[in-house]
């Protein structure tokens, strides 16, 4: 008997029946199961990478995610970084379906900002400051324009002023309230939010321009040598996670002021598992709360499940 071949979900499947307020609301349900078992693998070969990271969710299924980084396919025309998805029947493991890793990683990076600040920024926010001008930077100001309705103006600062004054026109044609800026202190100081998806190895954000009730959104560090916030920020923030376990011992965010006493592991306050809960939080409306996001494989087969949920809507329609 020839075995059923997979289906292979990529983002021209069902990347204009996606939207964002559905798939925060994905990782939030993902997150009133059981906590997730994860693990990741990594295999180099000089400056090759292939990562494997894995998830299993009691409820929703095991999924893993397997991507090559290969910095010499520039060369080749070829994208540097390319993989896939991998979802997994909870009860029978049986495999159910290929995703582009591409299309999953767009929506749960910026659904996992955008879940953080459902929880933690004020609820009459009317501007953000978006800090970075790439991909990644785009899909932050679309998840914020999404949830926050109310946000009246979105700055973009890039330290390459033409690319954030691309992407702010960008942006624009879209229907976004987006405008570049040159000056991050100023802009920063008049922030109701600020979220910062950079590939910083020293701060970019200094503690001493944000004032009171902002809420902070850091992306863009991934590894241990990286950060985008300074040690006055870390200081006077109310500090959250999407996960303790992807974050405390292994991005520079968190690893660098802990090493330096600045901050202690006490000093973050929840993941996603307390405020999904509502057992910590934002107290006063004059709170720094401050969001690392961190990532994780569980945030992806939240994610890819629901990318597979609205797939099956297309089948039936």
């Amino acid at each position: 008997m020839t075995a059923p071949s997979l289906p292979y979900i990529r983002a021209q499947d069902v990347q204009s029946l996606l939207n964002w307020p559905d798939m925060v609301d994905a990782l939030a349900a993902g997150h009133r199961l059981p906590p997730a078992r994860i693990g990741d693998l990594f295999l180099t070969r000089g400056g090759d990478t292939l990562l494997n990271r894995a998830a299993w969710v009691d409820g929703i299924g095991m999924g893993l995610k397997t991507v090559s980084v290969l910095e010499g396919n520039a060369a080749r025309g070829l994208p540097t970084v390319q993989g896939v998805m991998v979802l997994f029947d909870d009860e029978t493991g049986t495999p159910l379906a290929l995703i582009d890793s591409a299309l999953v990683t767009y929506w749960k990076t910026a659904a996992d900002s955008g879940l953080g600040a459902r929880y933690l920024a004020r609820p009459d926010s009317r501007q953000l400051v978006v800090i970075g001008a790439g991909t990644v930077a785009a899909s932050l100001a679309r998840v914020y324009h999404a949830l926050f309705p109310q946000l009246q103006r979105i700055l973009i600062w890039n330290r390459t002023a033409a690319t954030a004054i691309d992407l702010a026109a960008k942006l624009a044609a879209e229907g976004l309230p987006t405008q570049a800026t040159t000056d991050l202190p100023a802009a920063v100081a008049q922030a109701d939010i600020v979220t910062s998806a950079t590939m910083a190895r020293q701060p970019v954000l200094m503690g001493e321009w944000v004032r009171p009730g902002t809420h902070v959104d850091l992306v863009g560090a991934f590894r241990a040598d990286m950060r985008e916030a300074d040690d006055t920020l870390m200081r006077r923030a109310r500090i959250f996670v999407d996960s303790r376990q992807t974050t405390l011992d292994h991005i520079g965010e968190l690893m660098m002021p802990l090493a330096d006493g600045v901050i202690s592991r006490d000093s973050v306050l929840g993941d996603f598992n307390d405020l999904e809960t509502g057992r910590t939080g934002r107290m006063t409306a004059q709170d720094i709360t401050l969001f690392k996001n961190g990532g994780g494989a569980h945030l992806d087969l939240m994610i890819a499940q629901g990318i597979m949920d609205v797939w099956k809507q297309t089948l039936n329609a």
